[in-house]
């Protein structure tokens, strides 16, 4: 046993692109980032003895394959669904990251409960909690399925006995970087233990068909801890996004092998558990004030779905030479842009305004089908004119001032007219179809972001 250990290789692993040194850096030579080396003991001849055994794979003929569309286990309502491009896919690896105590446990344990009501049985492994902890969880959450089966554990050679003995239709593993394989010789969550773990756990879901759900702490950053190769070894990436002193999470697909990443669930953290809200845009249009400047109103799209959001500016003649820019929900980039074009095509004076933006409800926008509204908001609160609460906004602006067209513009109209609406700014190249007269809103066109000023007051 000492010859082994002596054995045993020390080396320097990066949490981000996996590349490896014989001593430690303060930064990365591959991929650049700072302190993410860390030091793993790499076995030179790794253990293949297993309490587990699988059958062995043989390939198959691609015309005796029969489609598994219809398969998926449609779970969670509408929501989580969508997300995940119809349902969970037979045989999937899904790993679901997110903030500490932004309801990831929470979220799947609703799930578990689901799927072992319609389905059959359900594993779900913590190695962070006790069986008994979990089902305080559960009973808060009114959950006390016989064939939710709850496992305390961190041995990952134990789960993957008790999954082949239990036979689950879905298993959930809450968190990997706490599970550790006996064959790999360095400490749980780290480099060597992740990648090893991820890889069993993929074996296991393609090789039997079972799905099998993974959670992943995140790090201050954001970004999933381990390594990156962890995002290339799953199926699908979910990330819980929101505020934890907001009531409302976001559920967002980064990566799906089945289906679309564009797709966003909008869930309500309540006392009960997440609650799905299927109409997101009234939630969002609640508390927006009738008579205040610094407020538009953007008709984004996420996926399929049209979202109407409130986006709110505030200017403030700074006391520093250099104007402070702050945005949230927003790319700080596209509000520094769109603060030089209002400055150079429009000649507002914002050299020595402070600008901050804010996305009402904590949502994040990308697309740039909301720089009409954003550039309207910051006009505003800069001119201090209040903008018609019943007016929406549609288009991207480019660097001389032109409003640009957007896709499905015809969708974002349609739940505009349906939200009350009466008349929405946009594109004037945008109002050339027929059909969009039909919608029962007033179409405004607009060719730059100077006229879109002028048919805003």
């Amino acid at each position: 046993m000492p010859s082994s250990k002596k054995n045993n290789k020390v080396i320097y692993v990066c949490q981000q692109c996996s590349a490896q040194s014989v001593r430690w850096a303060g930064r990365c030579a591959e991929c650049g980032a700072w302190n993410s080396l860390i030091e793993t003991v790499e076995d030179p001849a790794p253990s293949t003895d297993r309490s587990w055994h699988l059958p062995h794979s043989s390939p198959v003929s691609l015309g005796s394959l029969k489609g598994q569309a219809n398969r998926r286990l449609e779970v969670g309502g509408s929501e989580f669904n969508r997300v995940l491009g119809g349902g969970i896919v037979p045989g999937t690896l899904v790993l679901l990251g997110g903030d500490p105590g932004i309801g990831k446990s929470t979220l799947l344990l609703q799930i578990c409960a689901e799927v072992a009501e319609q389905y059959g049985p359900v594993l779900y492994v913590s190695g962070e909690e006790s069986a008994e902890q979990i089902k305080l969880r559960a009973d808060r959450l009114g959950i006390s399925s016989e064939r939710l089966l709850l496992l305390g554990e961190t041995r990952l050679d134990e789960v993957l006995s008790h999954i082949e003995s239990t036979t689950p239709a879905l298993v959930v593993v809450d968190s990997i970087q706490t599970v550790y394989l006996d064959s790999v010789t360095s400490a749980a969550g780290s480099v060597s233990q992740v990648r090893e773990c991820a890889m069993a756990l993929l074996r296991v879901a393609k090789l039997s068909g079972r799905p099998i759900f993974i959670i992943g702490h995140v790090t201050k950053e954001g970004a999933i801890a381990g390594p990156r190769i962890l995002e290339h070894i799953v199926d699908t990436v979910l990330y819980l996004e929101g505020d934890r002193f907001q009531s409302y999470r976001l559920l967002r697909a980064v990566k799906n092998r089945f289906g679309s990443t564009n797709e966003v669930g909008v869930f309500e953290m309540r006392g009960d558990g997440m609650a799905e809200v299927s109409n997101p845009s009234e939630l969002f249009l609640e508390e927006q004030l009738p008579d205040a400047d610094g407020s538009a109103i953007a008709v984004t799209l996420e996926g399929t779905r049209p979202l109407l959001v409130e986006l709110q500016a505030l200017t403030s003649t700074t006391n520093f030479g250099l104007p402070r820019r702050s945005a949230t929900g927003i790319d700080l980039n596209r509000l520094l842009l769109l603060t030089a074009v209002l400055t150079k095509r429009v000649g507002l004076g914002l050299s020595n305004q402070d600008i901050y933006v804010n996305v009402v409800g904590g949502f994040r926008i990308g697309e740039p089908a909301a720089d009409l509204a954003l550039a309207v908001a910051i006009a505003s609160s800069f001119r201090e004119r209040p903008v018609d609460p019943k007016l929406a906004m549609i288009g991207e602006i480019g660097l001389q001032g032109e409003l640009r067209r957007v896709r499905d513009v015809e969708r974002r109209l349609s739940e505009a007219a349906r939200l009350g609406f009466q008349r929405c700014i946009l594109p004037r190249n945008a109002t050339r179809d027929r059909t969009l007269q039909k919608l029962g809103i007033e179409l405004v066109p607009a060719d730059t972001i100077g006229e879109a000023l002028e048919r805003v007051w």
